[in-house]
């Protein structure tokens, strides 16, 4: 793959992972506490679940008149900066005031606490959700069946062999894509990652990657993807990389997020 092109505007790369991730750790249960004490303070209803020793936490605002947006971290234990951004995100809670809110914050807090991709049993978590074997995507579903589709969906995550931030776009229905708007958001404060391939898939554009959406052809369905199969319109993942600074990481997710929200349109 190739580099970004070097700017003076950015931090310089971490050289840390070799292999995997080798950055920054955070102790998730602290982020969760400040997640949930922000989400009572901002009127988020709270659902809560054990998995072991553990709990899953499922946050909701909802009752607006605009459209119903989902967003969710964790599901990688070794991805750190999406929890960052998310306790931040909740603290500052400066979303419109018209939108609905489906907020995931940690859908894996049992390989966080051992600091693995995987849950506590081995399972990669986003590749689990077409025939779900862990119980924290069953109960991820079934918290997500009591609801109405989404209309946006938006999964914070890291890439740790990364050249710069990217995303993943799942529109099917052609709706306006937000993905040129996220990546300029971005920009600023985080480099765009400009590689032809990235993780094994073609971009379309720099920083911009549209896998397939035929189901016969994705045999292990990560998140995004049941959310599309469940009647989410369209959807997002957006990969921060991870051989930069945690704070650069979760700033550049929290401001993909906020430009996603800002996005959404009234075709919704």
């Amino acid at each position: 793959m190739e580099s970004v092109p070097p700017s003076t505007s950015h931090p310089p790369r971490l050289g840390l992972n070799r292999g995997g991730y080798r950055g920054e750790q955070v102790e998730a249960s602290r982020l969760m506490r400040e997640i949930r004490l922000a989400a009572g303070h901002a009127g988020f209803s709270e659902h809560s679940t054990g998995i072991g020793d553990h709990e899953l936490v499922f946050l909701s605002r909802l009752g607006r008149p605009g459209p119903r947006f989902y967003l969710s971290a964790g599901i990688h234990g070794d991805e750190p900066a999406g929890l960052v951004a998310l306790r931040d995100l909740m603290v500052e809670d400066a979303w419109p005031a018209d939108l609905n809110l489906g907020i995931c914050p940690c859908l894996n807090p049992q390989g966080y606490a051992l600091g693995t991709r995987e849950n506590a049993f081995g399972l990669d978590l986003n590749r689990d959700y077409r025939q779900p074997r862990s119980a924290e995507v069953r109960r991820h579903q079934e918290w997500l069946a009591s609801l109405p589709p989404w209309d946006l969906s938006i999964c914070l995550h890291e890439d740790w062999e990364a050249h710069g931030f990217y995303l993943y776009e799942l529109n099917p229905a052609h709706l306006p894509s937000l993905a040129d708007a996220i990546l300029d958001s971005v920009r600023p404060v985080c480099p765009i990652d400009h590689s032809p391939w990235i993780d094994g898939r073609e971009t379309t554009a720099p920083g911009l990657i549209r896998p397939t959406v035929d189901p016969a052809r994705r045999p292990d369905w990560p998140e995004s993807f049941w959310l599309l199969q469940n009647g989410c319109r369209q959807g997002y993942t957006l990969e921060a990389p991870s051989d930069w600074p945690l704070p650069t990481r979760a700033h550049a997710l929290r401001l993909a997020v906020h430009a996603a929200a800002k996005g959404v349109g009234p075709h919704y």
